[in-house]
């Protein structure tokens, strides 16, 4: 048997094929990437095409053509097949992410070895790198021969430090400064946050967002025919340092001289004209035009029109330096809605999401439906995150599917525990509170305490959609027995027990009104060791008694029971119920009680919050302000002292001592009061995206106090009347940093505050206790 080359030139017709060297490719591949078939003539030059053809298949190392009599033998060597690869060294990119783009070159297990493809990895894997900044990336690959003519690749990364910017200049800017035009880029030169911010390193994607930002810098002014004309990127040796040249032309300041719409028009023309506010006469706006566009496309998708194009194209005069606007409306077919779809979770009842939905299915698709299903989806305490995608249906160009991937989150707080001290003794504790019980999106609480001078004891349950109308339903019943008070209130023992049904009726998207009522009967204990406003409360309410209990004891008490109504408006257009970063909530509730009752009173209180997106929507203001009354009715001297309002603490006017704020009762000791003014400022600090949803970090500035309009009687350290009235230079102010994180256990909420107009006191008045330091665990949900 001879090699085809060793043999004479004389052609020979082939009687029988064979292959040898084969261990992985089966000889029907081989022979169907062979050009030859059995009976064919051949000569050198069929021998030349049929071995091109073999080694174009990248499937061996060696061929080799032979003749044995007729028969024509392939001799090869195939190439080692990828046992695994492994990848070591890589931070910045997931291992995941660079195994599904290295498999596009050809890297991938059970593929064929190709030593070429290496060079291609390197390249693929430099350029992820270099677009990431860091230039002094190190890839060295490890070929490992195994049995069964098979390798083993290892790729070690080292992928060294992002080069740093170290200067930017941006040349042929007249009309501004640098500063100005950077302020608003996502790279810089060093600066004494980007520890913190990374702004200090480059990316190739960051400046190409940074030119973006330039142009629209220009254009936002009028400059209509701005242009970046070039761009230099230079590296130091030591591939550390970058340096940024922008060479631009400012151009002209252009003024609208006329605004055209133009194409189909699905809608009135008058009203799509409404929403352009781009007007002759007024200074060329790249950014108003495309609001303007983004407006009538928000229109159009109202109407079922979701994948409406408006493009707004401006025609420069260069002599006049003015620009005709052109607005071109293309509305497309109008798209119906297939299938509402929920992925990434099974936690919840297909019927408690479905009945969130604004879109239904079968109607016209509305991107506004679309994102407020998307909102009330958010709200749900049991939600972290949600994602909609429009998915098309093939073959139906009119029919979407939406699809929501929704993130659960832990639905409730659980805790409970045993402690002793020496005032209550041994003292048992459990709390539990599920927003979406059993997967029915219904919230019920539990509470238990128990110890030697006090029970408590509530029970709460509370249907969102009682009715699919959105009919809210909330029952609760509680009993306290309180034999001594052990917190920061004097002595004064009280037993309660209650039960409350309470029905909320929407009224809008956004609004909704709330009806219930309250049954309470209580007992109050007070003795000679009780504060003069206990004793006076007691004596002069409800229906009062005398218990003596030997060797001289008595205890001044009271019974009564109190029917109370309650209506409430409630209006919430927050993004999401936990750490919203838009919208706003108001709440006015009024509770008051009915004939019948032995304590008359009335509280009413407004609250009311905003977050106000600023800086790239990024950095959040959110707004709070609390006003809340109570007077006592009829025969009532005053408010009962449970339903008195505390002020100060995590909560509220923080830096002050938790419920220390107004009236103090004979002991020094907070009573409360029956006026509430409290308001914070807080400015919301942006934090990496994987602890947004679950902490949140801000500066605030707190004012408020509690007042008293004269329905209980105080007294200075002296024995002297002292008064507790509302006035504007009584409130109380602070500053300072606060964080809250939501975990399993309730919302933490740490707080370090300053109080800036704290009132020491003397011999004669109660000042101000301050706590600047202040901790709380609370409900969250």
């Amino acid at each position: 048997m001879l090699p085809i080359s060793s043999m004479a030139a004389s052609d020979f017709v082939v009687k029988d094929m064979r292959v040898e060297g084969l261990q992985r490719i089966s000889e029907g591949t081989v022979f169907n990437y062979l050009p030859i078939n059995i009976g064919d003539p051949i000569d050198g030059i069929r021998i030349s095409e049929a071995i091109r053809a073999l080694y174009g298949q990248n499937l061996f190392d060696d061929i080799e053509m032979r003749r044995d009599g007729d028969t024509l033998v392939i001799v090869v060597r195939e190439r080692p097949s990828i046992e695994s690869f492994e990848i070591d060294g890589n931070k910045d990119i997931k291992t995941e992410d660079l195994t599904d783009s290295l498999r596009s070159v050809g890297l991938a297990r059970g593929r064929t070895f190709d030593r070429s493809v290496l060079d291609n990895v390197e390249m693929f894997l430099r350029d992820q790198y270099y677009s990431m900044g860091k230039y002094g990336v190190g890839i060295d690959t490890e070929i490992i021969d195994r049995p069964n003519n098979t390798v083993r690749v290892k790729i070690n990364v080292k992928e060294g430090d992002r080069a740093k910017i170290r200067q930017v200049n941006i040349v042929g800017n007249d009309s501004f400064d640098d500063d100005e035009i950077r302020a608003d880029f996502t790279l810089d030169t060093a600066n004494w946050l980007s520890w913190l911010r990374q702004d200090d390193r480059y990316a190739k994607e960051a400046l190409e967002g940074d030119l973006e930002i330039l142009r629209s810098f220009y254009m936002d002014r009028g400059y209509a025919d701005f242009d970046i004309e070039s761009t230099q990127v230079a590296i130091s040796p030591n591939k550390e340092d970058m340096f940024v040249t922008i060479n631009v032309d400012e151009g002209e300041i252009y003024t609208i001289s006329e605004v055209k719409l133009v194409g189909e028009m699905v809608i009135s023309e008058t009203y799509l004209r409404a929403l352009i506010f781009a007007q002759p006469g007024s200074v060329f706006n790249q950014a108003v035009l495309t609001q303007s566009a983004e407006l009538m496309s928000f229109r159009l998708s109202e109407e079922g029109y979701a994948n409406a194009e408006i493009e707004p194209v401006p025609e420069l005069n260069h002599e006049t330096k003015e620009a005709e606007i052109t607005f071109y409306v293309n509305p497309q077919s109008r798209v119906y809605v297939r299938n509402i779809n929920f992925k990434g979770i099974d936690e919840i009842d297909d019927e408690v999401l479905r009945r969130e939905m604004r879109q239904m299915e079968s109607a016209y698709l509305s991107n506004t439906l679309v994102d407020r299903s998307k909102i009330r989806l958010q709200r749900l305490p049991y939600v972290e995150s949600v994602e909609s995608e429009n998915v098309p249906v093939p073959g139906s160009p009119d029919l979407v599917d939406v699809e929501f991937d929704i993130e659960y989150r832990m639905p409730g707080q659980f805790s409970g525990g045993i402690g002793y001290s020496e005032s209550q003794k041994i003292m048992l504790n459990g709390s539990i509170v599920h927003t979406n019980f059993l997967g029915t999106g219904n919230r019920v609480a539990l509470e238990l305490m128990s110890g030697k001078y006090q029970k408590l004891y509530s029970l709460s349950h509370t249907d969102p959609f009682r009715t699919m109308d959105g009919v809210r339903r909330t029952i609760s019943l509680n009993y306290r027995d309180v034999t001594q008070f052990t917190s920061a209130t004097s002595d004064f023992s009280t037993t309660s027990m209650g039960a409350s049904l309470d029905y909320g009726y929407p009224i809008s998207e956004y609004q909704s009104l709330s009806f219930g009522g309250t049954y309470q009967h209580s007992e109050l204990l007070s003795s000679t060791n009780s504060t003069q406003q206990a004793q006076d409360w007691v004596a002069n309410n409800g229906n009062p008694f005398i218990e003596n209990v030997g060797a001289g004891g008595v205890f001044f008490g009271t019974e009564f029971d109190t029917f109370e109504l309650v209506a409430g408006w409630t209006y919430d257009s927050r993004n999401r119920a936990l750490f919203a970063t838009r919208g706003a909530r108001q709440t006015f509730f009024l509770s008051t009680t009915v004939p019948g009752s032995d304590v008359n009173f009335y509280t009413a209180r407004y609250n009311y919050t905003q977050y106000l997106p600023i800086w790239r929507n990024k950095w959040i203001v959110r707004l709070n302000a609390e006003v809340a009354l109570g007077e006592a009715l009829g025969e009532t001297t005053a408010l009962p002292p449970y339903k008195q309002f505390y002020g100060g603490g995590p909560s509220s006017i923080r830096g002050f001592k938790e419920s220390y704020m107004g009236p103090r009762d004979s002991f020094g000791r907070p009573y409360g009061g029956n006026m509430l003014v409290a308001s914070q400022v807080e400015l919301i600090l942006p934090l990496p995206e994987k602890f947004a949803s679950q902490a949140r970090a801000s500066v605030f500035y707190d004012v408020g106090n509690v007042f008293n309009t004269g329905e209980v009687d105080f007294t200075d350290k002296l024995g002297a009347p002292v008064y507790y009235k509302p006035a504007l230079d009584e409130l109380r102010m602070s500053v300072g940093v606060a964080v809250q994180w939501l975990a399993p256990l309730g919302m933490f909420r740490f707080s370090y505050a300053y109080p800036l107009n704290n009132y020491p006191g003397n011999d004669r008045y109660y000042g101000d206790e301050i706590e600047r330091f202040q901790f709380s665990i609370g409900q969250a949900f």
